[in-house]
C-alpha cells in the first residue's frame, strides 16, 4: 500500500466535502438537530392533558373536585358538560384526552367505602397517557372516608394496552414520509441529471403540468403501500380499523399529496441525486420525532408544539389514529385535512416557481 496515494484522495475527498456545502452543512446539522430535539423537544412526564369534565352532580363538592383536578398540573380542564354523549364526542375528534365522569351521587360515595366515587376516561390509543392518568388516581379528594384511591381509570380504545394498535396507524405515515418525500425528491433530480428537463421544455408542457406529471405516478406506489400496512397490521398483530375504510384512505391520499409536494419542493434546491436524499433525509427527524408517533405530543414544551404544527405528519397522525382506533368520522377531523391540504397547495406553489425560476 502506497501511504502517499491513500492520503492524496483522501485529502481530494475533504477538498471535496468542503465545496459541497450542502453535505457539510448536514455533518454539523443533524447531530445538533438531534441533540437539541432529544434534549429540549423530547419529554415522557406528560402534563395538561385536555380534559373534559361531566358533572352529574353540579354541586359544591364536584366544583371543589374539578379545582383540585386543575391544580394537579397533569390535567387542564378545557371543558365541562352536563352529559357523557359530548365528552365522548370531544374525545373521538381528538379535542381532549381524557374524561373525569363525576356521578350524581358524588358525596354519598365520598364517604363509603363501597365503590369509587369517580371514573377518569383516558384516551389509550397512546400508550403514554395511560401512565399520566394513573397519577390522578391517587389525587386527595375532599370529603374521602379513607385515603385510598377514589378513582377508577378506564382505558379507552385501547383497554389491553397493546403498542401495536397505536403503532401500526402511525407507522403508515412514517412509511409514506420516508418513500414518497425520497423517492420523489430523487426522480426529479435524477431526470434532470440526465437532460430530460431540457427536452420537456421545448414542449408546450407547462411547469405545473410537468410536476403533477412527475408526482401523480408515486400516488399508486402510496396506495399499495397503505394497503400493505393495514393488511399486515390487522391480520398480524389485531389491530382494528373502527371507522370507515374509505376514511382511511381518503385520509392517506390527502397526506400522499402532501409528502410528494413536499419531495418536489425538495428537489429544487438539489443539484444532485445525493443532496436530493441529504434533504430528504434532513426533514425525516423532526417530523418522525415532533409528530406523537414516538413520543408524546403533549409532553413537549411549547415551542417544540409549534415546529410540530408545521409538519404534515403530525396531522396525518391524528388523522389515521381517530379513525382507525377512535372511529372518528372525517368531518370531525376535517382541521386536520384543511391544513394538508393547504400544506400540499403552499408546498406545489413555491416548487412551481423555484422550477420556473431555475428553467428560465
Amino acid at each position: 500500500m502506497n501511504w502517499l496515494r491513500l492520503l492524496a484522495i483522501i485529502v481530494k475527498e475533504l477538498k471535496q466535502l468542503r465545496r459541497d456545502r450542502l453535505t457539510a452543512a448536514m455533518i454539523l446539522g443533524i447531530p445538533t438537530i438531534q441533540l437539541l430535539l432529544f434534549g429540549f423537544a423530547i419529554n415522557m412526564d406528560v402534563r395538561h392533558l385536555a380534559t373534559a369534565v361531566v358533572d352529574e352532580a353540579s354541586n359544591s363538592t364536584s366544583r371543589r373536585i374539578v379545582e383540585t383536578l386543575s391544580h394537579t398540573q397533569v390535567a387542564d380542564v378545557v371543558a365541562v358538560v352536563p352529559e357523557a354523549g359530548a365528552a365522548d364526542a370531544l374525545m373521538r375528534s381528538g379535542d381532549i384526552s381524557m374524561i373525569l365522569l363525576i356521578p350524581h351521587d358524588v358525596e354519598r360515595r365520598l364517604a363509603s367505602r363501597d365503590r369509587e366515587a369517580l371514573q377518569l376516561v383516558v384516551d389509550a390509543s397512546d400508550p403514554t397517557l395511560q401512565a399520566a392518568a394513573r397519577q390522578l388516581v391517587t389525587m386527595p379528594l375532599a370529603g374521602a372516608a379513607v385515603r385510598t384511591p377514589q378513582i377508577a381509570v378506564l382505558n379507552r380504545y385501547n383497554p389491553e394496552r397493546r403498542s401495536a394498535i397505536n403503532t401500526v396507524p402511525g407507522l403508515i405515515g412514517v412509511i409514506l414520509t420516508m418513500t414518497m418525500t425520497l423517492f420523489t425528491a430523487v426522480a426529479i433530480v435524477r431526470e434532470r441529471e440526465r437532460g430530460n428537463i431540457e427536452m420537456l421544455i421545448a414542449t408546450p408542457v407547462s411547469s405545473l403540468e410537468l410536476i403533477l406529471g412527475k408526482v401523480l405516478p408515486f400516488v399508486l406506489i402510496g396506495v399499495v403501500q397503505v394497503t400493505v400496512v393495514l393488511s399486515l397490521g390487522v391480520l398480524i398483530f389485531g389491530v382494528p380499523i373502527r371507522g370507515e375504510l374509505w376514511a382511511v384512505y381518503v385520509s392517506a391520499l390527502t397526506y400522499i399529496f402532501a409528502a410528494l409536494s413536499l419531495g418536489v419542493f425538495l428537489s429544487t434546491f438539489a443539484s444532485t441525486q445525493f443532496q436530493a436524499m441529504q434533504m430528504a433525509f434532513f426533514t425525516f427527524l423532526p417530523q418522525i420525532l415532533l409528530s406523537g408517533f414516538m413520543f408524546p405530543y403533549a409532553g413537549m414544551p411549547k415551542p417544540a408544539q409549534w415546529i410540530a404544527e408545521i409538519l404534515p405528519l403530525t396531522h396525518f397522525i391524528r388523522l389515521i389514529r381517530g379513525i382507525m382506533l377512535r372511529a372518528a368520522e372525517l368531518g370531525e377531523l376535517r382541521r386536520e385535512i384543511w391544513i394538508l391540504l393547504g400544506f400540499t397547495a403552499l408546498m406545489l406553489a413555491l416548487a412551481t416557481l423555484r422550477f420556473r425560476k431555475r428553467l428560465d
